[in-house]
């Protein structure tokens, strides 16, 4: 049975169990195996108003430090957002005011409070950049940050050099030196002494280290002590650690829906039961890996799961797991049960028959569609193709002949035939061959 030694000694060994190991600084292993505390960042983009899916990799990093016993320090860029990252990235982004950045930022915390705790001395913290960045004069960043990197230094770096031949601003050039500003700023101020981030920002970051060692910036809970230059202590006082790019079964970068939206860690954005429907469609060559990165679950508990996937696939018994586990932690445990409950309703072999489910289920369900009691009329086959639940009438009447269309869970065999009255005098339940089910509505205005 796989198990982890308690406290900071086994923080990086279950990462790597895990596979979000990538690179780490030198030295970081040793300063862990210390057990003395140690708090660390990451940085959140505040381009949005919600999180979304690729914003789990830097969260879960974060739960597994404060499970063993690190504290978390969230950094929300507010000054940085105004810049914008290149890293990971192929054409600039588009610049947000400072008011829609500021309302951002507001949004993000208590999304994040649903994974990280926030109370007591070593609770996590949430902090805005701009609150340190804005007052900084240029000609003082230019002297006391600027002066300690060369451009070939830079011009190195990954992040910059897949921009290069498409065009990289100078705006973005500079945000190197803003990141490193912000790991020196915080080992100083409040002896945060590591950064984490995905293998994109592995630059950025060792950059912060740089700006450390050469302003021999100490911190508190550095092992130089505060005001000490780092080179006199012959170990590293900051440290890096870098997560993998997290890539799905066909090679995209993890993040997206099937469709290319951001699958969003709010309701406002993506609904519960979309959010789970995300999850449950996982395809069984990236359930192991999302179970890993994205659930606490014991290591015991997956590793069966991963047997059960190589022994009963089609029970997509990893799949139910990962989705309810992850939907109750971001929606709570009260909103999975109703989604998965109403997911086994939509896609299980009874008809529905309830209409407080059909009235859940209905903005959810691809395909549904709404019409007016003279179109409700009229022969099933009309309604299919004016409502493009199919391409076409003669193919609305090769399924109906064929046996393909179930209607409130009776089949329908003549084509001439109308919709059944209504269940709750409002819904119908169509299923169309096998596999898809979408939901009518009687609406007056239709």
């Amino acid at each position: 049975m796989t198990t982890f030694e308690p406290g900071l000694p086994g923080f990086l060994p279950e990462l790597r169990w895990r596979g979000q190991f990538h690179a780490a600084s030198e030295g970081l292993e040793a300063r862990l195996a210390t057990r003395r505390p140690i708090s660390a960042y990451n940085g959140f983009d505040p381009s949005g108003p919600w999180l979304h899916i690729g914003h789990l990799v830097p969260i879960f990093g974060l739960i597994r430090l404060q499970a063993h016993g690190g504290q978390p320090i969230v950094v929300v860029g507010g000054g940085t957002g105004m810049i914008g990252d290149p890293s990971g990235r192929s054409s600039e982004r588009n610049l947000l005011s400072r008011e829609q950045l500021e309302a951002n930022v507001t949004s993000i915390r208590p999304q994040l409070e649903r994974f990280l705790d926030f109370s007591g001395e070593r609770g996590a913290r949430l902090v805005n950049n701009l609150d340190w960045l804005e007052p900084i004069r240029l000609l003082d960043f230019l002297r006391d940050v600027g002066k300690h990197f060369t451009i070939p230094y830079m011009l190195a770096k990954d992040s910059v050099q897949v921009r290069l031949e498409g065009g990289l601003s100078f705006t973005e050039f500079s945000y190197m030196l803003i990141q490193a500003t912000d790991f020196a700023h915080l080992y100083r101020t409040m002896g945060v002494e590591l950064q984490m981030g995905g293998a994109d920002q592995w630059g950025n970051i060792t950059a912060g280290l740089e700006l450390i060692r050469r302003t021999g910036a100490g911190a508190a809970g550095g092992g130089a002590g505060p005001g000490a230059s780092a080179a006199a202590s012959s170990e590293p006082d900051a440290f890096a650690l870098a997560y993998p790019l997290l890539l799905n079964a066909s090679g995209a970068k993890f993040g997206k829906s099937e469709t290319g939206d951001s699958v969003w860690l709010h309701p406002g954005g993506t609904s519960p039961f979309a959010f789970y429907q995300h999850w449950l469609k996982t395809d069984d060559r990236d359930v192991s890996g999302y179970l890993r990165w994205f659930t606490t679950l014991p290591p015991d508990e997956i590793e069966a799961l991963e047997a059960a996937v190589a022994e009963r696939p089609e029970a997509r018994e990893a799949q139910r797991t990962l989705a309810f586990d992850i939907t109750a932690r971001v929606h709570g445990s009260d909103v999975a049960t109703a989604v998965a409950a109403d997911s086994e309703l939509l896609f299980g072999g009874e008809a529905i028959g309830d209409p407080a489910v059909f009235e859940r289920l209905y903005p959810n369900v691809e395909g549904s569609f709404s019409i007016g009691a003279e179109l409700a009329a009229a022969p099933l086959v009309v309604v299919l193709a004016d409502r493009g639940v199919v391409a076409s009438r003669g193919e609305a009447r090769r399924l109906v002949e064929g046996g393909g269309i179930v209607v409130n869970g009776e089949r329908v065999t003549d084509p001439a035939a109308v919709l059944p009255a209504p269940l709750g005098e409002r819904w119908w339940e169509i299923r169309v061959g096998k596999r898809r089910r979408v939901i009518g509505r009687l609406d007056e205005g239709a």
